[in-house]
C-alpha cells in the first residue's frame, strides 16, 4: 500500500484491512516521506497490531518523492523477499474496498492465475457513483485507448487494484520497470500478458477517495498517454530482433 500524504486515510483502510479473516495476511505500508506524518501513523499501526511472535504491519520509509510506480516496485520488491506467496497492490485512499480481497485471493488460487485484477470495467464492474458524466467517459476512454494500443486483451489495464503471484512479480524484474507514476499499472500488465501469465478480472465496486484530493497531474497523464506507444515500438524491435 503506497501512501503520500494519507494520514488521515491509511488508519481506516489498515483497521479494514488487516480484520479479514485470512491467516498470514500482513500489510506492507510504503511511505514517500510523506510531510502529513503518514508514516509516522503507520509505525503506530505497526506498534498496536505486531507482537513478539507475529509481524503484521511493516512500514518501508523512502527519502524521495519519486513517483508511484518507484513506490510500488519498491514494496513489490519488499513483499516477496520477505517470503510473500501474493501480493496485493492497493491504495491507502478507501477507492479499493477490501472486501474484495478474499475474492481476488480466491480467484488467483482457483484458477492458477499469475495477476487477478479487480476490474471496473468488466461485467458487473462500476465505477463511483460520485463520479459525473465526464469523468465516467474520460476513465473508461483511457482504458479503451491503453488497450487499442498493447491489445492487452484486458478491460482494466490501469487498474490499481490486482493480487499478484510472487513468481510472476519476481519475473517482472521490477528494478528496469521505466514508469515512474499511474502508467506504471499499464507497463506491469503488459509484460505480464506478453510473458504469457494468465491475468483474470473480477468485477469491483471502484469508491470515490475518502479524505483527500487525487494525485494525477498533468506530467502524469502525458506520461500516461505517450508510454503505450513506446511500450509497443519496444516489443515490436525486440521481435524483430
Amino acid at each position: 500500500m503506497p501512501t503520500y500524504n494519507e494520514a488521515e486515510n491509511l488508519p481506516r483502510m489498515a483497521e479494514a484491512l488487516l480484520a479479514l479473516p485470512l491467516p498470514g495476511l500482513r500489510l506492507l505500508v510504503v511511505d514517500d516521506n510523506s510531510p502529513d506524518g503518514t508514516g509516522e501513523v503507520a509505525e503506530e499501526l505497526a506498534a498496536r497490531h505486531n507482537t513478539a511472535d507475529r509481524t503484521r504491519v511493516t512500514v518501508l520509509h523512502r527519502t524521495v518523492k519519486d513517483g508511484l510506480g518507484r513506490a510500488y516496485a519498491a514494496g513489490m520488491d519488499q513483499a516477496v523477499a520477505e517470503g510473500a506467496r501474493y501480493v496485493l497492490q492497493m491504495d491507502a485512499d478507501g477507492s479499493h474496498p477490501v472486501e474484495y480481497v478474499a475474492q481476488m485471493l480466491g480467484t488467483a488460487l482457483a484458477t492458477g492465475a499469475g495477476v487477478v485484477i479487480g476490474s471496473r470495467y468488466v461485467a458487473g464492474g462500476r465505477l463511483a457513483e460520485e463520479w459525473g458524466a465526464h469523468r465516467k467517459l474520460l476513465s473508461r476512454w483511457a482504458n479503451g485507448y491503453v488497450s487499442a494500443v498493447l491489445r492487452t486483451g484486458l478491460r482494466d489495464v490501469t487498474a490499481g487494484f490486482a493480487m499478484w503471484r510472487a513468481d510472476t512479480v519476481t519475473a517482472m524484474r521490477l528494478s528496469q520497470v521505466r514508469s515512474s507514476g499511474y502508467s506504471f499499472q499499464v507497463e506491469l500488465k503488459f509484460q505480464a500478458v506478453r510473458a504469457g501469465y494468465t491475468v483474470v478480472e473480477v468485477p469491483i465496486h471502484f469508491e470515490e477517495r475518502q479524505i483527500g484530493m487525487s494525485k494525477m497531474t498533468l506530467a502524469v497523464q502525458l506520461e500516461s498517454a505517450l508510454l503505450p506507444w513506446r511500450m509497443r515500438w519496444d516489443a515490436a524491435r525486440a521481435r524483430r530482433h
